[in-house]
């Protein structure tokens, strides 16, 4: 008897194994889910919806390598809808419900900050591809857009410094990428000799249309005899009407330039560009950029959309630097374990579309070219300067009083995003606000 219950015994625990050992192949080849975190619908569908489709594009080009890790990838796309509390809630069922292994998605800062919490609670893994004003580094997040440095700074210098721009006005739309961007850019020009006198800061709401008032106040506040420039951190369908009223008032960018922030070749598709010729915009990158590696984008993205007159833009170039850098992390670490990714994706280096390299750094951030363009009639920007070579994204600014003595480092025994090298101590997980 004993004989029969230890054949028994046997029988049962070799079962058991094979169960486990299907249940085991079962879960490996099961796809990895991409979240995709994108407004389909409301005012910032203009700018998101592209991006949802080079998510998708992305996640088709890598199926057909194979792959990641043996595994088909599976996009999961929700729609947020402009809706900035709609974000957090759509984070978690991607998390929670959908169980994705990463997301992809946000444009703006509230969006972002939105979303944040909920990452970070969940131990979820974003890539957040726009520019925006920084002052936060999480562990959760890797920020593949511009800083402030990688951007406003070097736009603000370009104006002052190759345009001779003496007079700012500093219009946004109201939330919190353009009001700290603004702070930001507002110490800086104090700290380089502008008067209070010579910064004019306006912001108005998201879907702003009735510009008449406003830009009656720019075109004043530019004929007082010195050189006047916009530096423009308006979001989404707001710019249409703003470029356009500009026009009406006989506001052409050898008087008044505007420089852009936010607008890009896919804002300016379908529009009529001819108000906006001769403005200017600071990217990354540009889709007039002539390189191989950009050629051969600009191709497959025609491709999949199957448009001819399809564009490409920086968020763009930012979602396929952000996702070639995770596919990388994952092959590295050998699996899609958040921490693990976490880990190997500090120090990844992968090619941009400008004809360098794009680096993962200790602080969640990424080394980006920093180019200037000019808007031309054909919807294109024809680049007028440029960095000469890549720019660290910088999570804290040093034109900040709470800001610069702060650094952000992922890395043990560090592992904080923002320290205060003065204190020798660490604020904690959660971002500024």
């Amino acid at each position: 008897m004993n004989t029969a219950k230890t054949r028994i015994a046997s029988l049962l625990a070799a079962a058991s194994l094979a169960l486990g050992a299907t249940g085991l192949q079962a879960q490996e080849e099961d796809p990895i889910k991409v979240g995709i975190l994108h407004s389909l619908s409301g005012t910032m569908a203009i700018s998101e919806s592209t991006l949802k489709d080079t998510v998708m594009m992305l996640i088709e080009e890598q199926n057909e390598k194979g792959g990641l890790l043996g595994r088909e990838i599976e996009p999961v796309v929700v729609d947020p809808a402009s809706d900035w509390p709609l974000f957090a809630e759509k984070a978690r069922e991607l998390l929670a419900e959908e169980e994705v292994d990463v997301i992809f998605g946000s444009w703006t800062s509230v969006s972002r900050k939105s979303v944040l919490p909920v990452v970070e609670e969940l131990n979820g893994l974003m890539f957040y591809p726009v520019q925006y004003e920084g002052e936060e580094s999480s562990k959760n997040i890797f920020y593949t857009g511009a800083a402030p440095n990688q951007q406003a700074i070097p736009a603000v210098n370009y104006l002052m410094n190759e345009v001779g721009v003496e007079r700012w006005v500093l219009a946004g739309t109201d939330y919190v990428y353009p009001r700290t961007t603004n702070k930001i850019l507002e110490t800086y020009l104090k700290n380089k000799g502008v008067a209070d006198a010579d910064i004019m800061i306006n912001y108005t709401p998201f879907g702003h249309s009735n510009w008449q008032s406003i830009v009656s106040d720019i075109k004043e506040f530019g004929n007082q005899g010195k050189k006047t420039a916009v530096v423009s951190t308006i979001n989404g369908d707001a710019n249409v009407p703003f470029y356009q009223e500009l026009a009406n008032q006989g506001i052409e960018a050898t008087d008044i330039p505007v420089i852009a922030f936010s607008v890009g070749e896919q804002e300016l598709s379908g529009i009529d560009t001819g108000p906006l010729v001769g403005h200017l915009a600071a990217w990354n990158y540009f889709m007039s950029v002539g390189t191989d590696a950009n050629y051969d984008f600009i191709d497959k993205w025609i491709e999949y959309t199957g448009d001819e007159t399809a564009v490409t833009n920086d968020p763009m170039e930012a979602h396929y630097i952000g996702f070639n850098m995770w596919t990388r992390a994952v092959k590295q670490a050998g699996t899609t374990d958040v921490d693990a990714v976490e880990d190997a994706i500090i120090g990844v280096t992968v090619p941009n579309l400008t004809g360098g390299y794009a680096t993962m750094m200790p602080n969640h951030h990424i080394t980006k070219p920093v180019l200037i363009g000019e808007i031309q009639d054909n919807g294109q920007f024809s680049t007028v300067w440029q960095t000469p070579g890549t720019v660290p994204g910088d999570a804290w600014s040093d034109y900040l009083d709470g800001s610069r003595d702060i650094i952000s480092d992922w890395r043990d025994p560090l592992n904080c995003g923002n320290y205060n090298v003065a204190k020798g101590e660490c604020g904690g997980q959660q971002s500024s606000e």
